[in-house]
């Protein structure tokens, strides 16, 4: 168990948490959230020590370890099996399979475990560094944007290993699918304040929202009252019989507690600017191939083609070529074999997080904006600034002072500099905030051009991908169909992989598991079920929905039919038009009644089953 109390922490004379008080009670899995530059980073280092509180406490039991992924932590000259060995508890030294398996998860193959890991990336050292920290198995497990340099696989992975870590968690992401999949309580560092409840984020965020309405009915209530005690003392202060009264009425004045206005909190709000375009397609790749080395194609003869309001997401393992994809598509790179073909109204807006180097640090933000050229003038640049949270003064920050996230609202801003009807997004939501990420999510569903995404948030894959572009095993392809379908019916091979290379880790147990062919019959078998369930009501809905169809379209004809009765004066045939109109108004009612009853009925139906399957997926 872990007490914070009256915690304190600024820098010069920005506060950014002010007399703080939580507990982290055993068993507790918490996702800590707020804003970028509100703490949440801070918060962590001053648990472990890496800073200091400038007022307040951090007590708990001595024997209470906590674990962290720290920030360049040299590696000895093992492997990385070694290296990620060295965190096991001293009395587990030799059990090489618990770090196997963390390995594994995160994506090391049996051969990479055996490598140096100073050879590997800064991503998989990070994902090395992670796994030492979970080894260790601390009381405390502080996860800091865990999910930044994971794949998808691996993020699936660590949710499901997260769900059963059986001591205390604090977490940090952006990704509020990942989080609200994990947690069983919510901390937000909010105007400078901390609140906790029992539930995810959502829970939270209604919490603060319910508190702040009381808040301010109170605050103007009081400003009402107070004016009121205000005109009673200065209308009878003369008058000696009322005297008491008066000095009375001057008591509770002082008293009554003065509550300031809240001061508004920056949201990012946009809209990407869109291109008018008049084709159906706007590109097409034709069996188009591209390698690094020779004889080594990263791409090979893939083909697609991009409809004008296309939502396509690209998907796979890190390593794979999906950036490269993007910059094909983008046309950073060109293709050493096959075609792409655009349309000539075609306008391309893209994001690259590598992007970011190409910004110029001794800009401003401004200058920044105003340099992606096109009919932007100072006044649009402004604007822009403006809905990325860089108001007034913000918006003359050097480059150089912005943190990741938000040289990431920069590169989006340039974007929005000019109307674009394909939006080329690679890994968009890294080094946002949650709050950001929701904007970016509303921003993307409402623009009226197509959009390619390389994403591993499953958040923005359920809400946007309606076709994906599959990095997997050797190939790439086209998946005609949501992710949702696509793991319904296909699945990641790695999860099947990680699921054999558990039952080998853990031979003493896999007793009491189901092997991989009676989990694909059960979940085959829930499938089934839910088809069969699923089916009839979506058959009748669809009927509804023609009848529907078929009396709009029949009220509109009798509304023009009334028109023109009424032009001609002709009282009888108005009468049993407008008969005729109020039968089919009521029946197209109540049809409207049945089709919200079914619809409910098939959510709920859809939801148990979901939940079966995220049972067996456990």
């Amino acid at each position: 168990m872990l007490k914070v109390e009256n915690l304190s922490k600024g820098y010069g004379a920005r506060t950014l948490f002010e007399d703080i008080n939580f507990t982290i009670n055993p068993g507790e899995k918490v996702g800590l959230t707020g804003r970028n530059g509100h703490g949440k980073t801070t918060l962590f280092r001053i648990l472990t020590g890496e800073e200091q509180p400038d007022e307040g406490t951090i007590t708990m039991p001595g024997y209470y370890r906590l674990g962290y992924v720290q920030q360049n932590v040299g590696f000895s000259n093992g492997t990385v099996l070694e290296e990620v060995m060295r965190g096991l508890p001293e009395d587990e030294m030799h059990s090489h399979w618990k770090a196997e398996k963390i390995l594994s998860g995160l994506g090391f193959t049996e051969a990479g475990m055996g490598q140096k890991p100073k050879i590997f990336s800064g991503g998989f050292q990070v994902r090395m560094q992670l796994a030492r920290a979970i080894v260790s198995e601390p009381n405390l497990l502080l996860l800091d944007e865990p999910t930044n340099y994971l794949d998808i696989t691996s993020i699936r992975w660590l949710v499901r290993f997260l769900k059963t870590w059986p001591y205390e968690l604090m977490l940090i992401t952006h990704d509020r699918r990942f989080m609200d999949s994990v947690i069983n309580h919510t901390i937000g560092i909010h105007r400078q304040k901390v609140r906790k409840v029992e539930g995810n984020t959502e829970k939270l965020y209604t919490q603060l929202a319910l508190e702040e309405e009381v808040y301010e009915k109170t605050r103007v209530n009081d400003e009402r009252k107070k004016k009121e005690v205000e005109q009673f003392i200065n209308r009878f202060r003369a008058k000696a019989r009322l005297a008491n009264m008066v000095q009375s009425r001057i008591k509770s004045l002082e008293k009554m507690e003065k509550r300031d206005r809240l001061e508004k909190i920056k949201t990012l709000d946009f809209a990407f600017r869109e291109k008018p375009h008049s084709g159906k397609f706007v590109m097409t790749a034709n069996n188009i191939s591209f390698g690094y080395e020779p004889d080594k194609p990263v791409i090979k003869d893939f083909s697609i083609s991009i409809t004008a309001r296309d939502r396509i997401c690209i998907v796979g393992p890190n390593g794979r070529g999906k950036t490269t994809l993007l910059k094909l598509l983008g046309e950073k790179l060109r293709p050493q074999c096959g075609s792409i073909v655009t349309h000539p109204q075609m306008e391309i807006g893209y994001f690259e997080q590598t992007n970011v180097k190409e910004l110029v640090d001794t800009r401003t933000v401004e200058e920044e904006i105003l340099s992606a050229g096109g009919d932007i003038d100072r006044q649009l640049a402004r604007n822009i600034c403006g809905a990325m949270l860089f108001e007034n003064d913000d918006a003359l920050k050097k480059i150089e002072v912005l943190s990741g996230g938000e040289k990431s609202r920069v590169m989006i801003g340039k974007i929005l500099a000019h109307p674009v009807n394909l939006l080329l997004l690679d890994e968009p939501t890294n080094h946002l905030d949650m709050e950001s990420c929701d904007a970016l999510l509303a921003a993307i569903d409402s623009f009226d051009g197509a959009v390619v995404m390389v994403t591993h948030n499953e958040m923005f894959l359920d809400a946007l991908a309606e076709r994906l572009v599959l990095f997997q095993g050797e190939r790439v392809s086209v998946f005609e169909g949501d992710y949702e379908s696509f793991l319904d019916k296909i699945g990641w091979d790695e999860e099947a992989d990680q699921r054999k290379n558990d039952s080998k880790n853990t031979e003493n147990q896999s007793s009491q598991k189901m092997n991989r062919k009676d989990v694909r019959k059960i979940r085959s078998d829930i499938i089934t079920r839910r088809a069969k369930t699923l089916k009839p009501i979506e058959s009748m809905m669809e009927k509804i929905e023609n009848r529907i169809m078929e009396l709009e379209e029949k009220l509109e004809e009798l509304n023009n039919q009334m028109i023109e009765a009424s032009a001609e004066q002709n009282g009888n045939r108005i009468s049993t038009l407008s008969q005729e109109n109020h039968s089919m108004q009521e029946e197209l009612d109540g049809l409207y009644d049945e089709l919200d009853i079914l619809m409910e009925k098939r959510d709920s139906e859809y939801r148990n089953f979901q939940e079966e399957l995220d049972n067996l997926e456990q």
